[in-house]
């Protein structure tokens, strides 16, 4: 198998050896392919009875519901990721163009607004709804284009090990503009372009992506309005388990050994003063405990788990008391229905905005929280894209409730058997799209229902504090200010997903992958990787 080509300069490269990849969701999937094809051989450990984390399937009664990420955004990321693995993610993903994006529903507003698939037609709908602001969001789409490719160039696919990933001439060029974009939060930046309410909500939703608020959120984060409103939302045909099946067809294609149902217990390592990794203790399905030998160890579940649970307190780079510092962004309680009869009155993403969502903000990120009442809520039906989601004639309905990241506000079930504030939460949420979309008897029509709620994600997924997406970016949690992806303490032992550089979301997941490919190859270099497509060098 020959080395992925790399560009960048080196400093102490590895050479490849063995690798024990602990988590199986996106991120551990992804990086556990990308070191297999580089030449190292690869275990990977997951917990759960199969691979996606977050990114999990329940199917119940000829229903297929995703059970975590449902947004497809930064096509680019995505291709880049599947070229360096050889291969075409149009040969991966059978990708659809979702028209409208999505439907805004607008506490205050009668009717809905319709997100369109291009650039043009969103111009032409702000124009409609404010005498000016077509204009003003071209001006705002073209600030967003730059910050972003300024991103992809120089700040998400660095580990931020070098100097020159800040000390260079586009960054020290934009410096004042990116100063004060850093400075200042996306609300202020939004409102000061945009009057109407339902603008400055669309434009200033994308901070929820991030794990945070408009008003939390750096200006800088302007950047993700390129992607939905100029790029377009794109949806997977079959779900999002289509991308973990593709990720564990290339991990196993380049020889990465896949153990489900085995659970982590610790990392091993040598003693004494410069200690290095040696391993991982496994429980394994069917009781018995194993160690599995490696030089390197990538931990790709929750970096709270990864640090506090695997490792004693002497070898924490990140232990309990920095994590009592941490944002840990929402939580949420979500909703899987099935409904019988079709629902046209939704589209395949629906948001319903509160008017006071300052205070839906606070609710769920200030000082004291609780569950919003009402909630801006999103809702997907991915039925209305995909025939293989439920049964002819009914409709699949994910249903997010953003909340507090506290656990005790309980466990989901299925019909109706969650705790209390969980069960409430999705009663309400079903009551307020009923209301809101006028679908007067859309209860009644529920005939598959499960909740999950913040314990789930603390229990099943060792999240910390029933976080719902990770860490979230406000600016003392972004860039180079987010939790490094190498241990300071373990020689040997690197991070990767949500919790670490670059931060969450799909598609920053496969990014962290790529950046511990490149620590381990000593590559420094501050934008994606070279790809064996661009050098025409075989892989595998």
């Amino acid at each position: 198998m020959r080395p992925l080509p790399w560009t960048g300069r080196a400093s102490a490269p590895r050479e490849p050896g063995t690798v024990c990849v602990i988590g199986g969701g996106v991120s551990g999937l992804a990086t556990a392919a990308l070191l297999a094809a580089d030449g190292w051989q690869v275990e990977l450990v997951e917990r759960g009875e199969r691979p996606g984390g977050r990114a999990g399937l329940w199917e119940h009664d000829g229903y297929r519901f995703d059970t975590g990420p449902s947004w497809y955004l930064m096509p680019q990321v995505f291709e880049h990721f599947f070229d360096m693995l050889g291969t075409d993610v149009h040969d991966e993903l059978d990708l659809v163009r979702l028209d409208p994006g999505y439907r805004v529903f607008f506490e205050d507003h009668d009717g809905p607004l319709d997100v369109q698939a291009t650039r043009a037609a969103n111009e032409a709908l702000f124009e409609s709804l404010e005498p000016g602001a077509g204009a003003a969001l071209s001006d705002y789409l073209d600030s967003a284009e730059h910050v972003y490719e300024l991103a992809v160039d120089r700040f998400l696919y660095t580990s931020f090990d070098s100097g020159t990933s800040l000390l260079n001439t586009d960054v020290l060029r934009n410096g004042p503009r990116l100063s004060g974009l850093l400075t200042r939060s996306l609300e202020s930046h939004v409102a000061a372009r945009f009057e109407d309410p339902r603008l400055r909500q669309v434009l200033g939703y994308p901070a929820v992506f991030l794990g945070t608020s408009p008003d939390r959120a750096p200006s800088m984060y302007h950047l993700m309005s390129w992607m939905d409103l100029a790029e377009g939302v794109l949806y997977p045909q079959g779900g999002f388990t289509t991308l973990v099946d593709a990720l564990v067809r290339a991990a196993e294609r380049h020889g990465v050994r896949i153990r489900t149902s085995t659970t982590a217990t610790g990392i091993r390592t040598t003693s004494g003063r410069s200690p290095r990794v040696t391993g991982v203790g496994v429980d394994e399905a069917d009781g018995t405990t194993a160690e599995i030998t490696c030089d390197v160890v990538v931990g790709a579940a929750d970096l709270h788990h990864v640090e506090t649970e695997l490792l004693p307190e002497h070898l924490q780079t990140y232990p309990q008391s920095w994590w009592e510092r941490v944002d840990p962004g929402p939580g949420g309680v979500l909703a899987m229905l099935g409904v019988d009869g079709e629902l046209p009155q939704l589209a395949h993403h629906s948001l319903f905005f509160t008017t006071d969502w300052r205070r839906n903000f606070d609710d769920i990120l200030g000082p004291d929280p609780e569950v919003p009442d009402p909630a801006s809520i999103y809702v997907c039906r991915p039925s209305a894209s995909d025939t293989t989601v439920a049964p002819a004639g009914k409709e699949n309905l994910f249903v997010l409730v953003p909340a507090p990241a506290d656990p005790t506000i309980g466990r989901g079930g299925t019909d109706g058997a969650g705790d209390p504030r969980v069960e409430r939460a999705v009663d309400a949420a079903i009551e307020q799209i009923s209301s809101w979309a006028g679908v007067p008897d859309l209860a009644d029509r529920v005939e598959v229902r499960r909740t999950v709620g913040p314990q789930d994600f603390a229990q099943d997924l060792a999240s910390y504090s029933g976080s719902m997406l990770g860490p979230g970016h406000v600016l003392r949690q972004s860039a180079f200010f987010r939790a490094d992806n190498v241990s300071k303490k373990v020689d040997g032992l690197y991070y990767a997903g949500y919790s670490t550089r670059p931060g969450i979301g799909l598609p920053m997941c496969l990014i962290s992958a790529e950046l511990v490919l490149k620590r381990l190859r000593g590559d420094s270099s501050s934008g994606p990787s070279a790809t064996a497509a661009a050098t025409d060098v075989e892989v595998g």
